[in-house]
């Protein structure tokens, strides 16, 4: 059996969710590792982001954003409303202001992003593709997209592909 990792950068943008397409890129990861039969594993290491197999539907509003990303946008919005000012939610409470202000050197307002913590939590961080004949298994409508829910502000982010199998 093999394992093969390899990281995606990504640029996210800030004030709203950004959801990166990474569909092509694990695509090349999974040919690169020459396995032709296992499991793809595409993970977040960041706790206000997701990965999630989802159609893409083609169509972008305004802001760049596909229609059913907005729709899930406006979903979570009524779900999970934004965290728009302190004691909206208990988190972040004033050890972990302190901590990320002295131990990670964060302005506090940074820590105003319980939401994309939540919406994390609902969406999880990885997801698990079937690999068969050097092909993920994703269906006709598939697509991989890591999403950062965290809007306060852009931010480097790294998406983990690691892939198991012979």
């Amino acid at each position: 059996m093999a394992v093969y990792h390899e990281t995606i950068d990504l640029q996210s943008n800030g004030f709203n969710p950004t959801y990166h397409n990474v569909t092509e890129k694990v695509k090349e990861i999974v040919s690169r590792s020459g396995i032709k039969n296992g499991i793809c594993v595409v993970y977040s290491q960041h706790t206000t982001c997701s990965v999630m197999v989802q159609e893409c539907s083609h169509d972008l509003n305004l802001w760049g954003t596909e229609y059913l990303q907005q729709d899930l946008n406006n979903i979570m919005e009524k779900i999970i409303p934004s965290c728009r000012t302190e004691g909206q939610y208990m988190h972040p409470g004033p050890k972990h202001l302190e901590f990320a202000e002295k131990v990670v050197g964060e302005e506090g307002k940074y820590s105003l992003n319980t939401e994309a913590h939540l919406r994390s939590v609902l969406f999880g961080r990885s997801e698990s593709i079937v690999i068969v004949d050097g092909k993920l298994q994703l269906g006709e409508f598939g697509f991989i997209y890591f999403v950062d829910w965290d809007r306060l502000r852009a931010r480097k982010r790294v998406c983990h592909v690691q892939i198991v199998g012979e």
